[in-house]
């Protein structure tokens, strides 16, 4: 007996019933992931507004699905092999969008000693969308920083050892970098300056990545006077960057930039460039945000560390 071209083109009821849970388990993960990162960690709604909602979005989107496939769920629909495969390669894409936003979840700010004592009296904190910024209570300044944090690295993280530049007369800008990434908005520190116009000497600085979006900044923009860098280097040279002054601060045992990556990084800084090695002190010292994969094993405390990493920052930007 014949089938009809109805019956012959509906899926098989088993291959129809593995793509029924293959949607099942897409439209889950993306609402799950979506709602963990918004709710569990609160350095994403207190970042740049891109991540949270794309994160709303994907929760959003996970929802719809996963009501659509449940109303459907007992409907055949005819599929052609071509939009079998193109169903699966869509449901592929959607894990890796999935793995794609839990990589993007930051590393949230982990308050030491400093912020456990209490805020600074001698600083007030404003806050906007996309940046921190950390002045000099009860008195006027015409020096800044701006400052571009690590690769997902919750701008929070920051403020305690920047806190002595402040100190120190320096109005400190920390960006929140769209996706927690610099390199997706490396001229977002001219919009913070451009906020500032009573600044009239600007210093720009950052951390790994952070920094290597400062020093092509600072490359392109020749109102910027100093450059500070936080275990980071550029990748474009700067030695015939005229005017600008540069500080290097790595760590000894940092795993990710190692001390030999700092030493090649001499021959693109200018050739006055000053250069401070915090001895025992890795990657993740030069912020408040907990131990980071890839690393190296610390051999100071994090607070000896960044005692010294302040202080080398606050006799750099007084130099300007």
């Amino acid at each position: 007996m014949e089938t009809s071209p109805a019956s012959r083109a509906s899926a098989p009821p088993r291959r129809r019933t593995a793509l029924f849970w293959a949607s099942a388990v897409c439209a889950a993960a993306l609402t799950g992931i979506a709602l963990w990162m918004l709710a569990g960690n609160p350095a994403v709604l207190g970042g740049h507004p891109l991540l949270p909602g794309i994160l709303l979005a994907a929760a959003v989107t996970g929802v719809v699905w996963g009501i659509q496939l449940w109303r459907r769920r007992d409907t055949p629909r005819p599929r052609s092999r071509v939009r079998a495969v193109a169903a699966w390669a869509a449901r592929l894409a959607v894990l890796v969008l999935t793995a794609a936003l839990a990589w993007l979840n930051p590393f949230a700010y982990q308050p030491g000693p400093a912020a456990e004592a209490g805020p600074a009296s001698d600083l007030t904190v404003t806050e906007t969308p996309t940046s921190i910024t950390m002045s000099p209570e009860g008195g006027t300044t015409t020096k800044g920083l701006v400052f571009y944090p690590g690769a997902r690295v919750d701008v929070r993280a920051y403020q305690d050892i920047l806190a002595p530049a402040v100190g120190a007369g320096y109005r400190v800008v920390i960006l929140k970098e769209p996706l927690g990434l610099s390199l997706l908005d490396g001229n977002q520190a001219r919009g913070a300056m451009a906020d500032n116009p009573d600044i009239a000497t600007w210093a720009v600085g950052g951390h790994s990545l952070g920094g290597v979006s400062a020093s092509s900044f600072a490359l392109n923009n020749t109102d910027v006077k100093g450059l500070v860098l936080y275990a980071s280097y550029p990748i474009d040279s700067l030695q015939d960057r005229n005017g600008l002054s540069v500080l290097s601060v790595s760590g000894g045992n940092d795993g990710l930039s190692t001390p030999a990556k700092i030493e090649a990084s001499r021959q693109l800084l200018p050739a006055d460039t000053e250069f401070a090695a915090v001895r025992g002190g890795v990657h993740a010292f030069f912020g408040d945000y907990g131990p980071q994969p890839g690393d190296g094993e610390p051999g100071i405390s994090r607070q000896a560390a960044q005692q010294q990493i302040a202080a080398a920052t606050v006799s750099f930007l007084g130099q300007l």
